[in-house]
This record gives structure tokens, sequence and C-alpha cells, in this order.
């Protein structure tokens, strides 16, 4: 590792956290991911690499629940300008559709350019990932919308299948992943759009059968259709109603119990989908569907603790749904806050190596 002062402000020229870090060095790779096709409400996560590298300059390095992250090793490659493209393009298309209120039956060939543009966002983010998990290190999305993960926990998922042998624990077989988000995302092809924002964790559900449990946590805006297909999916899906936790803290339970229960239901291999708007939308004001209520900075981050205490290893995260302020100068906030959410979730994946 070059040699740094983590207590100086980041040079210019650095890297994601002002570190100096080249691929080879890091244990922690980001995969930022530029895309942001079909959210239905606010847009601008396409945005929102670019605006976390810039603002994970400010954030100091030594944490005060994973200690000295940066000494693992967190690398950020360029960001790609072909999905950003990819992007322009498919947002394009889709928004005649979103101003009607979804697709109808004359819509067939539009469609079929957006899910092109979709496929190609999986087959980045697939190839991406498994290369970094055949380096032994572990991979992190930075999006975009909530579509962009899905080739990411594929990779993941069939990474974790192909090292259980006969005689490994059974709860070293599958891939969970903790799910923390305002909203169930279990939506069929919603609006239209195959690979929507809205969709992501029934895509999971219905192609990636790897995946043996999704737990969610910070859920408080659902269709009906969703909740009953979480019931109708079983153990496979879990969800944790923010309003369920609200009352029970209210009822006196403490919120680290919670966690814990939360942390208990996944297997020991974990991918941490994590959308901005699962927090408190104080927090997140410009991020595409903001939600009132949800977790505040310090419950994610002791959410997150929460799996490094059950030792569960960290496969592979992702951070979406981060949308900075569209107005020229506006302070960052969403960004100063999602890179501090990403710092975490470095933290996690480097604390169990």
């Amino acid at each position: 590792m070059t040699t740094f002062d983590p207590n100086a402000a980041a040079l210019p020229g650095s890297g994601i956290f002002g570190l100096p870090h080249v691929r080879d060095e890091a244990s922690v790779v980001i995969v930022p991911v530029p895309f942001d096709a079909t959210t239905s409400y606010g847009g601008g996560a396409s945005e929102g690499p670019a605006a976390v590298l810039r603002a994970s300059a400010q954030v100091d390095l030594f944490d005060a629940q994973f200690g000295r992250t940066y000494e693992a090793g967190i690398h950020m490659m360029d960001e790609p300008l072909e999905i950003r493209e990819l992007s322009r393009r498919a947002r394009a298309l889709a928004e005649p559709l979103i101003a009607k209120g979804g697709a109808d039956a004359g819509d067939g060939e539009t469609l079929r350019m957006i899910e092109q543009a979709g496929d190609q966002v999986n087959a980045y983010t697939y190839e991406n990932f498994w290369h970094v998990l055949a380096d032994g290190k572990v991979p992190g999305l930075l999006g975009g919308d909530h579509s962009t993960p899905l080739g990411a926990i594929k990779a993941c998922a069939e990474y974790v299948a192909s090292r259980w042998r006969p005689g490994d624990r059974a709860s070293a077989k599958g891939l969970g992943i903790l799910h923390v988000d305002a909203h169930m995302d279990l939506r069929p092809a919603y609006e239209g759009f195959r690979y929507s924002h809205a969709s992501i964790m029934y895509n999971v559900l219905e192609t990636i059968p790897e995946v043996s449990r999704i737990v969610q946590v910070g859920i408080r805006d659902y269709s009906e259709g969703e909740a009953e297909y979480a019931r109708a999916c079983g153990d496979r899906c879990r969800a944790h109603l923010d309003f369920q936790w609200a009352q029970a803290m209210m009822d006196g339970r403490r919120f680290t119990d919670l966690c814990h229960q939360a942390a208990s239901e996944l297997p020991d291999n974990v991918y941490v989908s994590f959308d901005i708007d699962g927090l408190d939308p104080s927090l997140c004001p410009h991020t595409g569907t903001p939600v009132p209520g949800g977790l505040s900075f310090n419950q994610a981050a002791l959410l997150l603790q929460t799996l490094r205490d059950a030792r569960k290893t960290i496969v592979g995260f992702d951070l979406v749904e981060v949308c900075p302020d569209a107005h020229p100068g506006a302070p960052e906030w969403d960004a100063n806050v999602g890179a501090r959410v990403l710092y975490k979730l470095c933290g996690l994946a480097a604390a169990g190596r």
C-alpha cells in the first residue's frame, strides 16, 4: 500500500475516500454503475457515483465501529462511460411511458429497447463482480437506481454456490440478502419495465435460485400485491416492517435485539443491498422515492455491526438511489450521507477478512 497520512486532507486526484490504492492493493473494489432509467417519481441516481466519489474526500478514515477500514484497501473503478450513455438513452425512452402511468399494448418495441439496456447493465455488473470475487476481493456496487445490482447479486450467489461442498454447514450453501429499503421492490415488471427499480427483489427471487433468503429491514411503503407475494415466498422472504419495529421499541424492546433477530434469519454468506431511502428522508431528501420514517444513520450503522457480530461473511454489497441536489452549487448532503454509508459498508466487508 502506498504510504500516506490518513489524518491529512485528501489529495487532488486521489481515489475513493482520498485513498491511494490501485486495484491490486485493495481488498474491497467499488464498481460504479451510473444508470437510472425507470425511476418513476424522482430521478438523478445516475449522478450518484460521481457525487459520492467527490463527497468521500471529506470522510475521516478512522471509524468508531470498524476501526482503520482504509488499511484493508479500497479501490473504485473508473465510471463506465458506456453505461452512462446507455442510461441517457434508456431514460429518454422510458420517460414518456412513465408520464402516462406505464406502458400499454402499443409500447412493445420501446419496452424491448429498454429491457435490452437492462440486459447490458446486468452483463456488466455480473462480469465485473465475478472478476473481483475470483481475485479474492469483496465487490461493492455504487448506483445508480435499484435495478442495477441484479447481475451483481447473481455473480455473488453463483460464487457462493460454487464454493459449497457436501459436508459443509447447510447455512453456508445459499446466499442471503440483507435488504435495507423503504420499499419491498417485489413488483413484477412495474409500469411495464421488467428491470424496474421497484422489481429488483422480485427478479432476484424469480431468477436467482441460489439466493436462499431475503431479509428486509426498513420497509414502510409497499403494495398489497407485494405483501401477498412475500407471504407466498414463505421463509425465502422475511419482511421487517418499519412500523412494527417502531411499535416494538415503544413497547420497550431494544433496537439491538431487533437487529440480532434479523441477522439470525440470514445464512452464513450475506450480500447487503442498501437503498439510501431505507434511511429517514431527512438524510436523503433528493432520493427518487423518499418515504417518512426509516432508520437513523446510527441505527443503520448498528444494523451493519450486527452482521459483523454474528460473524456473517459479506460476499458483496451495493449502495443505490443516492441522488445529489441538481441545483448548481448546492451542498451535496445526499452524497455526504451516502459516502459515509459506503464507508460503513466497506468497513463491514473488510471486518470479515
